[in-house]
């Protein structure tokens, strides 16, 4: 894993939303050092681009609110976020938490720490990424199910199906047609609510 995150590097595409002082320089030169492909953005900009994979944002005070814009609501799919502080106080550390930031990195800025945070945050990143495509598939299971309760509701209702008579139905007319469960489950509901609807409006 370790191996893989660090061959990743090489190429990575990454957005230093940073001022061009001596600073902001220090760590674009040890992100090129590194391999990644440095992309430089400052003032802040309206919106994240849409090529970086990681972004890497100078913390100040003074721009918590544009900061808070630009970053918030964090998303799954949003880049990995690395804060770039000068201090540790709690209001910078409030800016850091409410970005959605994956790791930090201390000014001065120092090639030492600097692969260690990417490689954290890169791996936080993928876990996120692997936690979301876990939650969208069980909330297409369970959107699933829920359609085949009902429409096993509606054959019970309409032609008088114990609820193992309906689900055999449905699993019937599936296994014929070749089609998941579900498929035929929303056919019936869609059937139903348009047979309705044309009965409601008689």
């Amino acid at each position: 894993m370790t191996a893989h995150l660090l061959k990743d590097l090489k190429g990575l595409r990454v957005q230093v939303i940073h001022p061009p002082d001596a600073q902001g320089v220090a760590l674009v030169e040890h992100l090129r050092r590194i391999g990644c492909s440095c992309e430089t953005t400052w003032p802040l900009p309206q919106a994240v681009s849409a090529t970086a994979v990681v972004v890497l944002v100078s913390i100040e005070q003074e721009n918590r609110d544009k900061i808070l814009r630009l970053f918030r609501p964090v998303e799954p799919s949003d880049p990995a976020v690395l804060a770039v502080v000068s201090f540790e106080d709690p209001s910078t550390l409030q800016v850091v938490l409410e970005c959605g930031a994956l790791a930090v990195i201390e000014r001065p800025i120092r090639p030492f720490g600097l692969l260690t945070n990417l490689i954290i945050a890169r791996s936080l990143w993928m876990e996120r990424q692997s936690a979301a495509k876990r939650i969208r598939k069980l909330e297409r299971k369970l959107a699933g199910n829920n359609r085949i309760l009902r429409a096993k509701t509606i054959l019970m209702e309409t032609q008088g199906l114990s609820e193992p008579e309906a689900y055999e139905s449905i699993r019937k007319q599936a296994m014929g047609k070749r089609v998941a469960m579900d498929d035929v489950a929303t056919a019936i509901i869609n059937a139903y609510e348009l047979l309705t609807f044309k009965e409601s409006r008689a």
